[in-house]
């Protein structure tokens, strides 16, 4: 079969428009509008691969900030990682500019501006600078501004969160994006503590506004009180409008200001991208990194928009720093399914970077990265198995505004996804806006846990089961939506597991019969089929170790698994199946339909090139 056909057949609409999105980028590149006299326009975000993030939230304790920042420091970090962007703080959760900001809450003390040195350097060298600038969440503007709080349910203001309702955004973030955008130049804002930092406000406004809307009497204050879902569903969309205000605001007066809304449109925060963002991100958990990873990663490279992941490069158990090998892993889960990375390094009190030895751990990973860049970056996945995180379950149950953790549904999911991958199935994790329409491009589609679907989307789930596909159930909830079709179809289109246990993988052994890839020679695999540059690759990581419980001085040896034998099947005999970024052509075996080659080993991270 023609590989562009392959392609089309077996990527989904949504992986398709990236993958066109990809080609388009490749073919002409954006051009920043850019004032200053240097090198030639640095990269956009929505190219970028690799990055290195820093940040120390500036406190009322930081009164030297700038007194080691140097133009050689800067050198430094740009030489021993050649990274595709920067990160660096601005304004963490306390509400203190690291900078001498004249529109915002300076630190008590500087000693020249640091954030000059950093533009100066990265522009010299051709290295976007973007911000790490804490939005919803800002302790400083508070508490000078009790009124911009979102207030409790006490009547108490919060003492974190500003309200999305209120003046901050156009009286503080706005002013202080555009001073950096404008004054500094500064490429785009990495904003932290914005849909997970978003919480109810029972300010007398809002809940005004609220019952003016919806003809609820009062506010509710839990979740068997009358109009509790509409409360939450008030304030996401207040998010919402939020979100877009200060993008729009932003590109109106600067077009080429990047911003990225940390953990938006993602795992937290499950549904369609609304706002002109110039890609998704989030820095996932810092201990049980792998699965964290596993889990982030998968909600977002369905999403049509350029994404990356961030590992914090330290434990947050014990503060030290991660050996090389540790990140790479983690990395590796990224990149297996299209992302790009980036790793999290604290600057110390005075804005300074700890120490160059902690470069030098970045150097490694972003090595290993690079390496494999040519062989990972944008590739789509090949439809095998959706496992499906409703939107709509998830915020019917949902304890938070934005978050992944409180359901039912995203446990059973969880376990349910280390399952899948454990057995070397490629899956993929989808919401309504993924599937709606396109179900039939999925053998199978897993419902986990989810005790509440939109009428309409069940109603298509079923159809889909009636005419072929095959879904299955985990757990009474889900059962419970489907008992008429349970009733009425003999077949086993539909199959019911009570929990994810044995009879899960077996459910998928008989749903899925013949999958693109199975291997063979140990379960710590993920296996990833996916297709990048007209060619059908399977991504192979070796994903053992203590993950939920890494050893205090972090985790220093992955050992290889293996040999394994990896079978893919084909139309017809490949030419060759080369493993990269090694370099290794492997013997084929045809077989059945199937190309066969054995691997003595996999060390970390591996890609199968088959080459048709």
């Amino acid at each position: 079969m023609n590989l562009l056909l392959l392609m089309q057949k077996n990527c989904p609409r949504s992986a398709r428009w990236c993958l066109l999105l990809s080609c388009s980028m490749l073919a002409s590149p954006a051009v920043a509008k850019e004032t200053h006299v240097g090198p030639s326009p640095r990269m956009k975000r929505a190219d970028a691969f690799l990055g290195i993030h820093f940040d120390f939230h500036a406190g009322d304790d930081c009164n030297s900030i700038g007194k080691r920042t140097t133009p050689q420091m800067v050198e430094m970090v740009i030489d021993k990682v050649n990274p595709d962007y920067i990160q660096i703080d601005c304004k963490g959760h306390r509400g203190y500019s690291s900078y001498p900001t004249k529109v915002g809450n300076p630190a008590p003390g500087f000693i020249g501006d640091p954030l000059r040195i950093w533009r100066e350097v990265t522009r010299k060298r051709g290295i976007p600078l973007f911000m790490h600038y804490s939005g919803v969440w800002d302790y400083k503007a508070v508490a000078d501004h009790p009124d911009w709080a979102a207030v409790d349910g006490n009547g108490k203001p919060n003492a974190k969160a500003t309200s999305v309702f209120g003046p901050y955004a156009d009286r503080l973030m706005i002013p202080q994006l555009r001073e950096l955008a404008g004054e500094y130049g500064v490429d785009g804002a990495w904003v932290d503590g914005d849909c997970w930092g978003t919480t109810p406000d029972y300010s007398e406004a809002t809940v005004q506004k609220f019952c003016a809307q919806t003809g609820a009497k009062s506010a509710p204050y839990k979740q068997s009180d009358p109009y509790w879902n509409e409360w939450m569903d008030f304030h996401r969309e207040g998010f919402r409008n939020y979100l877009r205000h200060y993008v729009d605001e932003l590109k109106a007066s600067h077009p080429d200001f990047q911003v990225i809304s940390n953990w938006a449109f993602s795992d937290h925060m499950p549904e369609p991208v609304f706002a002109n963002v110039a890609g998704l991100s989030g820095d996932f958990a810092p201990d049980n990194s792998v699965n964290s990873a596993r889990f982030a990663g998968r909600c977002l490279e369905n999403q049509g928009v350029p994404w990356d992941l961030m590992s914090w490069s330290f434990s947050r158990k014990n503060n030290k720093q991660k050996p090389a090998v540790q990140l790479m892993q983690e990395a590796s889960q990224v990149l297996a399914i299209g992302g790009g990375y980036q790793a999290y390094f604290k600057q110390d009190r005075d804005g300074a970077i700890r120490s160059p030895a902690e470069m030098d751990v970045m150097a490694e990973v972003a090595k290993f990265c690079r390496d494999r860049q040519a062989y990972c970056h944008r590739s789509v996945a090949v439809p095998q198995i959706a496992l499906l995180y409703s939107t709509a379950g998830h915020y019917r149950a949902s304890p938070s505004l934005f978050h992944w953790n409180g359901t039912n549904g995203v446990k059973v999911l969880r376990m349910a996804l280390t399952e899948m991958l454990q057995n070397q199935y490629g899956v993929q994790i989808l919401s309504e806006h993924h599937l709606r329409g396109h179900l039939s491009e999925w053998p199978v589609v897993v419902i986990p846990g989810w005790t509440f679907l939109e009428a309409d989307f069940r109603d298509e789930l079923a159809a889909y089961a009636q005419s072929g596909g095959r879904l299955i159930l985990i757990g009474t909830g889900p059962k419970k939506l489907f008992d008429k079709e349970l009733a009425q179809i003999a077949d086993s289109s539909i199959v019911v597991v009570d929990q994810v246990d044995a009879a899960f993988p077996d459910a998928l052994r008989h749903g899925l019969p013949n999958p693109i890839v199975e291997v063979v020679g140990s379960k710590d695999v993920d296996v990833s089929p996916r297709m990048l540059n007209g060619n059908l690759t399977v991504h192979l990581v070796n994903s053992s170790g203590p993950h939920a419980n890494a050893p205090d001085e972090g985790i220093k040896e992955i050992k290889p698994v293996g040999p394994l034998t990896v079978s893919i099947r084909l139309d017809q005999p490949p030419k060759s199946i080369v493993m990269q970024p090694e370099g290794k052509s492997l013997e084929i075996e045809w077989q059945n339909g199937r190309a066969i080659v054995t691997m003595p080993h996999l060390d970390l991270y591996s890609i199968l090139v088959v080459e048709p």
